[in-house]
C-alpha cells in the first residue's frame, strides 16, 4: 500500500495574507516529480497548543508530513516546543546540530544561536544546504524552516533518502474537458453520468466545475484526467450521453 503525504505550513503572516505561501505548490511539484501525490494540507497560526494537538493527531495517522515553519529562536516560533510536547519528551541541545551551527557560525556562537539546534529529546536532524542550521525529524514529520529556499531542498533530501521505494513512474496523463450549458447542465442533474464514468473508469479523475456569473450559472466544466487512451474513450461516452440529453457542449479551451 502507497503512503499517504500530507503538509503543514505554519505562520500567522500567511494566515493574515501578509506573505504568500510557497509551499504547497512546490511540495505537491516535488512529489509529483516522483509519482507521488499530496493527500492534505493544513495550514496553522503560530498557536503553540493547537500545533502540539496537530502534531499528536497526524503522528497517531501514521502519514509522512512535511511541516514548514516554526523552527526558529524568536517568540513566535512555537514548532520546536509543541512537537516535544506531542512526543512527550523534553528539548535538548542537539549533539549533530551543534556541530552544524559551529561550522556556520565559527568562534561567533551565542547561546540565542545554540537554541536554533535546541530540538525535542531523540530526534534526527535534516541537513540545510543553504545555511547549515539543520531542521530535526521525528515519526515520519519533517520538521524544516518557513524560507522556501532552504525548506525545499531540505524535503528533497528526505524523499531522495527515505522514501525512493515509494516512487512511481510518472504516468503520461491528459486532462479532457467539456463546457456545458443549457438548462440541465447542472451538477445534481448529471450525478448519474458522473457515477456511471467514475464506475467504469476507476484509474480516472473525474472533475465537475460550475461557473458562475452573477447569480446565474453560467456553464458546468465537465471531465477526466489521466491515461489519454482512456480519457478519450470516458470523453466519447459523456459526449454520447449528454448529446443524447440534449445538453449543449464545447470543449474546454
Amino acid at each position: 500500500m502507497s503512503r499517504s503525504f500530507g503538509a503543514v505550513i505554519i505562520g500567522d503572516e500567511i494566515l493574515s495574507g501578509k506573505r504568500q505561501d510557497k509551499h504547497f505548490a512546490k511540495i505537491a511539484e516535488l512529489l509529483g516529480q516522483r509519482g507521488l501525490r499530496l493527500s492534505w494540507v493544513e495550514y496553522l497560526g503560530d498557536d503553540r497548543a493547537r500545533l502540539t494537538a496537530t502534531f499528536r493527531r497526524t503522528m497517531a495517522v501514521g502519514d509522512v508530513v512535511f511541516s514548514c515553519g516554526g523552527i526558529g529562536n524568536t517568540p513566535d516560533d512555537h514548532t520546536r516546543q509543541a512537537v516535544a510536547a506531542a512526543l512527550g519528551v523534553g528539548l535538548e541541545l542537539h549533539p549533530e546540530g551543534v556541530a552544524e551551527a559551529r561550522l556556520r557560525f565559527a568562534g561567533d556562537m551565542t547561546p540565542q544561536r545554540l537554541q536554533l539546534v535546541t530540538f525535542p529529546a531523540g530526534v534526527r536532524i535534516i541537513p540545510n544546504p543553504f545555511n547549515r542550521i539543520p531542521g530535526f525529524m521525528a515519526n515520519e514529520h519533517y520538521f524544516v524552516p518557513g524560507f522556501p529556499q532552504m525548506a525545499h531542498p531540505m524535503i528533497e533530501w528526505a524523499l531522495e533518502t527515505f522514501y525512493r521505494d515509494e516512487f512511481r513512474p510518472v504516468a503520461n496523463t491528459v486532462e479532457k474537458a467539456f463546457l456545458l450549458t443549457g438548462p440541465t447542465a447542472y451538477e445534481s442533474a448529471l450525478l448519474d453520468l458522473m457515477e456511471r464514468i467514475v464506475g467504469a473508469y476507476p484509474s480516472l479523475r473525474l472533475f465537475s466545475l460550475p461557473s458562475l456569473a452573477g447569480n446565474e450559472r453560467r456553464h458546468l466544466e465537465l471531465g477526466v484526467e489521466g491515461d489519454p487512451a482512456l480519457v478519450d474513450q470516458a470523453m466519447d461516452e459523456i459526449r454520447g450521453e449528454i448529446e443524447r440529453r440534449g445538453i449543449s457542449w464545447t470543449w474546454r479551451p
